[in-house]
């Protein structure tokens, strides 16, 4: 349904980006992958996606903490393709501190990747979109752009600002055709998440299994992560011309974290 259609994920070389770009291209999209892998690791994964499904892929790697590598990441989408009618923000940073120990530097850095970099993205990519008459937008936030946890300020800081940035340009496209939401995944496997367990296994004598229980008690009332492809799924649904009338919209997709709080 979303034939010829060309998409752009940011920090899509693994995770819930590439699986994103894999519901994406399976839809249709070709497909613009980002990250600041090495071009071998990159390349790899968008010829992956071209032969499964079919479609153009390309890998840009570009660093979103700087804008004039945001700027040539959309510029050569467009040089590419024509054109970027799906955006997914999906790039993110992680630090752990309380905010009193937090750096200045880690602070800017969560911002830049986490926030301002999503508002570029977008900012650029509206021209071509108001001119098709045509685009989808979804910014991949978080559970904890709606509630709070400790040690957590910058993610939980910019990932409530995607939220209201989501809000904002959702009401500036609505006579285009354009849709702007929030996909708000809750505990997903992550590197970050896998040492928090390692270590738990480490320092109370437990298994991968009761460490990963104990991890998730505090989080999501299904004792299980969300899995990436569930995520994947929503986006693409977001994607298609039959959601032209869901925009502006935060979807929480955390197995009942946000509900069992």
């Amino acid at each position: 349904m979303l034939n010829g259609k060309v998409a752009l994920l940011t920090g899509s070389v693994g995770g819930i980006g590439y699986a994103s770009a894999e519901a994406l291209a399976e839809a249709g999209c070709n497909i613009v992958l980002n990250g600041i892998e090495e071009e071998e690791k990159g390349v790899h994964c968008a010829d992956v996606l071209s032969k499964k499904y079919g479609v153009e892929s390309i890998y840009v790697r570009a660093d979103l903490r700087k804008i004039h590598e945001i700027q040539d990441l959309v510029g050569r989408s467009n040089e590419q393709f024509g054109s970027v009618d799906v955006v997914v923000n999906n790039a993110v940073v992680r630090h752990f501190a309380l905010t009193e120990d937090f750096s200045a530097e880690d602070w800017d850095d969560a911002m830049s990747v986490n926030l301002s970099a999503a508002f570029h993205i977008i900012r650029l990519s509206l021209p071509g979109m108001k001119s098709s008459g045509w685009g989808r937008i979804v910014n991949i936030a978080s559970v904890l752009g709606t509630f709070a946890m400790r040690e957590r300020v910058d993610y939980v800081t910019s990932k409530t600002g995607l939220i209201g940035l989501t809000r904002a340009v959702a009401l500036e496209t609505l006579e285009f055709d354009i849709t702007c939401n929030a996909v708000c995944p809750g505990a997903v496997l992550t590197p970050a998440s896998d040492e928090r367990i390692r270590k738990l296994m480490v320092a109370e004598d437990l298994d991968r299994a009761a460490a990963t229980k104990k991890f998730l008690a505090d989080r999501q009332p299904a004792g299980r992560f969300v899995e990436q492809a569930s995520i994947a799924k929503v986006v693409s649904f977001l994607c298609m011309p039959f959601s032209q009338d869901i925009t502006g919209v935060s979807l929480p997709v955390d197995a009942g974290w946000s509900v069992g709080r």
